[in-house]
């Protein structure tokens, strides 16, 4: 952050990570991210959405997340969670999109924080959050992205990227 601000003159208050994963986000999915950041609700806040069906539960590529009540992250894995062998009732079910803002404070702590066990065993950076003892707002978005994280991921998301209008109109192909 320092050094952006040194090249721009500018001073980040926000600063957004958006993993390359996930090219089919909208803007609507960045404006719903910063919106607890600009209220002063949260440091670090986190896209998640809905997981419908089994196959990706079990995905170790999507990165599952559960919350406590108020929607703050309590813990990330790779592994479906929570467990479906302990309880067959309905209970939602959610993972992290690679879309994480960071106040410039937060941003410059966790530059500072050394890696840690979970993050490691996870291979999920932002456990190492949580075990500094920092809270994540998870805030949910109801747009429906597609990853890419595997070969047959790319081919698939490469045909819904032809089609997208969105895409589209950045591309200069509509007006």
């Amino acid at each position: 952050v320092p050094a952006i601000e040194a090249r721009t003159g500018v001073r980040t208050d926000v600063a957004v990570l958006v993993q390359g994963d996930e090219p089919m986000l909208v803007p609507q999915m960045l404006t719903d991210l910063v919106a607890p950041m600009r209220r002063g609700d949260a440091a670090i806040a986190n896209l998640m959405s809905g997981i419908d069906d089994t196959a990706e539960f079990e995905d170790p590529n999507a990165v599952k997340v559960v919350c406590d009540r108020v929607g703050h992250a309590l813990y990330f894995s790779r592994e479906p969670i929570p467990s479906r062998q302990k309880f067959s009732g309905a209970i939602p079910r959610w993972k992290q999109l690679g879309l994480i803002a960071f106040t410039r404070e937060a941003l410059l702590e966790y530059s500072t924080m050394t890696p840690t066990p979970l993050e490691q065993i996870e291979s999920v950076d932002m456990n190492r959050v949580l075990e500094h003892g920092r809270r994540i707002l998870m805030v949910e978005t109801t747009v429906r992205t597609a990853a890419v994280d595997t070969p047959a991921d790319l081919t698939r998301v490469s045909a819904l990227m032809a089609a997208d209008p969105l895409i589209a109109h950045y591309a200069g192909r509509t007006a």
